[in-house]
C-alpha cells in the first residue's frame, strides 16, 4: 500500500496551511512530522485521513484518487494528544470497540485483543476502566484500540506531548518495536527533534506549510539542506554567525578573524552563513588554552536540567546557546570564551542553501 499527496494545497479563510507539499508513505514506514507548532504537521494528517480536503492537489492510495473520499472509507486510525477511551468501558472493551462496531465474531476479537494488549504490555491491565490506569497506560490503550482495527494508515499527532517525562521516554523506547510489529503505515507528528532522532525512520521537516526536507532520519539531521531545516532539526534551534572567506583566512562578522581551517579551507572566497548545534560550541573562561576559534560572549542566564547545563550567551550580533554535559555553573554577566571548532560546523552560501557539513 502507498500514500500520495500530489503538490497538495489547504487554504482557509484566505491563509495557506499547506503550501504545494508532495510526500509519499509506504508500508511498513514510518515518517515523523518534525515541526513546530503551526508548521502543518496535524493539517497534513487531516489530509491523509479524510477529515479535509486539500483546496489543490490530490490523495492518492494505491493509485486511485481519493481526495474527497469520506475518512468513513478510508482504513484510517489517529491517536492524539489527548488519549481518548471510553470511561466506562473497561480497557479490554475499549481496545475490542472498533471490532465489534466490524462486526467481527467472538473469537476474532478475542485473538486480536490479546495480540494488542501484549504488544502494548497490557495484559495485566484488561479488567480496569481507563480511571484506573496511569496516563501511560491510557496511551498504550488508545495506541492499542488504533492497531487492533487493521488500520492500513496509523497517525499519531503529537501522542506523547501531555505524558510526565518519564511516561515519554518509557513509551518512546517502545514505540518503535510497536510500528515494527505492526506493518503499516505510521505517520508521527513531533515538535522535538530528540523525539525523531529516537524514532528513526524517515523525517519530514516542515515550516510554515511547507515540507522543506524528507529522507532517512539520521541523514536529514546529519545533512540539513538549508539552515532552516537545521534550525528546525535541532533543539535548542541552530546557532548562526556570518562569515567572510578570504584566502586563507575567515572573517566573523563580529571583527573576529582566524585561519580558514577545518571545513573552511575548501570554501571559494565569498560571504556565508554558519550553523552549529549548542553541543558543539564549547566554553572556557578567558585565558585558558582552547583548540578552535574563540568568541568572547556574555552569560545571559544557564539553566540546569541535571545531566545537561544549557548556557545562554549574548553576543554583538545574534545571541548562542551552549549545551554542556554534566552541571556547569556560570553568573549572570560572565564573560567567557565561545568556543567554535571549524571541522564541526555547517556552512550555508547567501540562499541558505547547504555547502559543507561536518563528516559525522
Amino acid at each position: 500500500m502507498s500514500v500520495v499527496l500530489d503538490h497538495v494545497t489547504r487554504v482557509v479563510d484566505g491563509i495557506p496551511t499547506i503550501r504545494d507539499v508532495s510526500l509519499t508513505f509506504q508500508r511498513g514506514t514510518l515518517s515523523v512530522l518534525l515541526g513546530p507548532t503551526l508548521s502543518g504537521k496535524t493539517s497534513i494528517m487531516r489530509l491523509l485521513a479524510g477529515l479535509d480536503k486539500p483546496t489543490t492537489g490530490r490523495v492518492v492510495v494505491d493509485g486511485k484518487d481519493v481526495t474527497g473520499a469520506d475518512v468513513r472509507q478510508r482504513s484510517v486510525a489517529m491517536v492524539y494528544q489527548q488519549f481518548i477511551n471510553y470511561p466506562s468501558l473497561t480497557v479490554y472493551e475499549n481496545i475490542a470497540s472498533p471490532l465489534r462496531v466490524q462486526g467481527k465474531p467472538r473469537d476474532v476479537i478475542e485473538k486480536r485483543v490479546a495480540e494488542a494488549a501484549k504488544l502494548l504490555r497490557l495484559e495485566p491491565f484488561l479488567q480496569r476502566t481507563p480511571l484506573q490506569l496511569s496516563g501511560g497506560q491510557q496511551q498504550r490503550t488508545a495506541i492499542a484500540r488504533a492497531l487492533v482495527k487493521g488500520a492500513d494508515l496509523v497517525l499519531l499527532d503529537e501522542p506523547l506531548a501531555n505524558l510526565d517525562y518519564k511516561l515519554r521516554e518509557e513509551l518512546r523506547a517502545e514505540l518503535p518495536r510497536i510500528f515494527e510489529a505492526s506493518g503499516a503505515i505510521f505517520v508521527y507528528a513531533t515538535t522535538e527533534p530528540s523525539e525523531a532522532l529516537l524514532l528513526g525512520g524517515r523525517t519530514v521537516c516542515m515550516w510554515e506549510g511547507k515540507a522543506l526536507q524528507a529522507g532517512d532520519t539520521a541523514i536529514v539531521y546529519r545533512r540539513p539542506e538549508t539552515l532552516r531545516v537545521g534550525q528546525v532539526f535541532s533543539d535548542p534551534p541552530m546557532n548562526t554567525v556570518g562569515i567572510e572567506k578570504r584566502g586563507g583566512n575567515v572573517h566573523y562578522a563580529d571583527s573576529v578573524t582566524a585561519p580558514a581551517t577545518g571545513l573552511y579551507a575548501g570554501l571559494a572566497d565569498g560571504d556565508y552563513r554558519v550553523g552549529f548545534r549548542p553541543h558543539q560550541l564549547g566554553l572556557a573562561r578567558p585565558g585558558v588554552s582552547q583548540s578552535g576559534h574563540a568568541f568572547a560572549a556574555t552569560v545571559e542566564v544557564t539553566e540546569i536540567t541535571g545531566s545537561e547545563s544549557f548556557v545562554h550567551l549574548a553576543r554583538d550580533e545574534a545571541n548562542w546557546v551552549a549545551v554542556l554535559h554534566g552541571v556547569h555553573e556560570y553568573e549572570p554577566g560572565e564573560v567567557l570564551d565561545a568556543v567554535l571548532d571549524p571541522a564541526n560546523v555547517f556552512v550555508f552560501d547567501a540562499a541558505d542553501r547547504l555547502v559543507a557539513a561536518p563528516a559525522s
